[in-house]
């Protein structure tokens, strides 16, 4: 078992709505060291997260390139890994 924690996030979509996410995350394991990685994921309309086995479905190749852009633009995209302690 694995514990996340989001350190960067950018998401599509409006507040209320259903809005996939790509995320700079910690997963702190049970056992073992802290990996960093990415990751998409879906949240619910109330916010919370909707985990799916390790898998998130990404709508279009648009949708995909369009968070990894925002993510770029908001400074962490890429630029967290120089930063990475695994």
């Amino acid at each position: 078992m694995a514990n996340i924690e989001i350190l960067e996030e950018v998401c599509s979509g409006d507040v209320g709505d259903w809005r996939l996410c790509f995320q700079w995350t910690r997963y702190h394991y049970d056992e073992g060291d802290p990996q960093m990685g990415y990751r998409f994921i879906w949240r619910r309309p109330d916010g919370s997260l909707q985990a799916a086995r390790g898998q998130a479905r990404i709508p279009s190749a648009n949708e995909m390139f369009d968070l990894i852009s925002r993510a770029s633009a908001a400074g962490w995209f890429v630029a967290v890994e120089s930063t990475r302690d695994d």
